[in-house]
């Protein structure tokens, strides 16, 4: 092998999914994912710290969160600051991205383990999004409950959106789940 190749953290990711979609997350080894993207154990451990990071990624998506939210305008109230700040998370996340999310989520579906983590990140989420909507100025019991229902709100509008085969923008869907919790508890 050579000393440096290009795209290695993208190989090994890819390596890593067909093989967790082939033999399971629990049965696929790191030597395997190594093997199948031509690199080493040890270029592996410079990119993640374990496999689970392969599916989850690191952690600067809830501080990248926290951000948006703050950087939004002024708007109409909170469900316009729930559906804008969610539509800029899912811009700068998950457009572009369908395929492999959907890869991921059912990666994480067959895995009991995954589905724990999956659940600790989205609680990590909720924390960051709340910490957001406090750093804008709304107390602690409002900013806990908008946090928690733009979790809600966003992965409700992803699961749509990994379900359908048209081109809609996950940001459409994610105002129409809004619409529609809107509706429902009016």
């Amino acid at each position: 092998m050579s000393r440096w190749q290009p795209n290695a953290r993208h190989r090994l990711e890819q390596a890593a999914l067909e093989l967790f979609a082939e033999k399971g997350f629990s049965a696929t080894t790191v030597p395997e994912i190594t093997a199948r993207a031509g690199l080493t154990t040890r270029t592996f451990f410079r990119h993640f710290r374990d496999k689970r990071e392969v599916i989850f990624g690191g952690e600067e998506m809830y501080e990248r969160a926290a951000e948006l939210l703050v950087e939004l305008p002024a708007s109409d109230g909170p469900a316009a600051l729930i559906g804008d700040g969610l539509s800029a998370i899912a811009e700068a996340r998950f457009e572009g991205r369908r395929a492999e999310i959907r890869q991921r989520r059912g990666i994480i579906a067959r895995d009991d383990a995954l589905r724990e983590r999956d659940l600790r990140k989205r609680a990590a989420l909720c924390e960051a999004l709340r910490t957001g909507f406090v750093r804008r100025g709304i107390g602690a019991l409002p900013a806990r409950l908008l946090a928690e229902t733009s979790v809600t709100v966003l992965y409700t509008a992803v699961d749509e959106w990994l379900a359908r085969d048209d081109d809609r923008p996950l940001s459409d869907l994610i105002r129409e789940t809004l619409d529609a919790l809107r509706t429902s508890i009016e």
